[in-house]
């Protein structure tokens, strides 16, 4: 027996959804139908306009309300810091930790071979005539301590080197293959704190 099409077409759509199994996704419609029909409308318009309502940054890539966003804005901002990431979320959560207050520059993703994503994909030209125009004295990269987030502190440090700047990665207060997105804030802020020189024999 098969839930009406309604119900079966929804639990469909989510199974798309990261992590969501078919029974995840059932339980999900099922408590939807317990909801009135006024938090249905307002759920289905924010999901209508998610992305008509966003925009990416032209400054530092990361997905915005505005383009420049509020941190790139912000002239309080330290302009002498930079913190490469990998995706929006990773800005998120190292905000969270309050212990940075410099500028940021997204990725947009990380080197890897299996997937076929290259430098080329990456929002990287744009990061190198960053660094060439603006007054930067330290580049954070504070990607995640997995193959790729490794290979891709390689890849940019060897190709910043020659900028004679400071470039510094997370201590290792992050586990080894984690994600910085599911650090809590005191872990966080710790690897921001106590970061080290990057240097380019330093793959562990």
């Amino acid at each position: 027996m098969r839930y009406p099409q309604s119900i079966q077409k929804l639990i469909e759509l989510l199974t798309r959804w990261p992590s969501v199994g078919p029974k995840t996704a059932e339980r999900f419609v099922l408590s939807l139908l317990n909801k009135d029909q006024l938090y249905l409308n307002d759920l289905a318009n924010a999901i209508t306009n998610l992305k008509s309502d966003l925009t990416v940054c032209s400054v530092c890539h990361s997905i915005a309300s505005a383009s420049p966003c509020h941190i790139c804005s912000d002239k309080r901002r330290d302009q002498s810091n930079l913190c490469i990431v990998a995706e929006t979320k990773d800005v998120l959560a190292i905000e969270n930790t309050n212990q940075y207050h410099g500028l940021y520059h997204v990725l947009g993703g990380t080197l890897n071979t299996i997937k076929d994503i290259n430098p080329a994909d990456l929002n990287i030209s744009s990061l190198t005539h960053k660094i060439s125009s603006n007054q930067i004295k330290e580049i954070i990269l504070a990607l995640n301590p997995d193959l790729e987030g490794e290979t891709t502190c390689l890849y940019l440090q060897r190709i910043l080197s020659a900028s004679n700047i400071r470039i510094t990665r997370l201590a290792r207060g992050l586990a080894q293959g984690s994600s910085i997105d599911y650090a809590d804030e005191l872990t966080l802020s710790h690897a921001l704190q106590y970061r080290r020189e990057f240097k380019n024999n330093q793959i562990n």
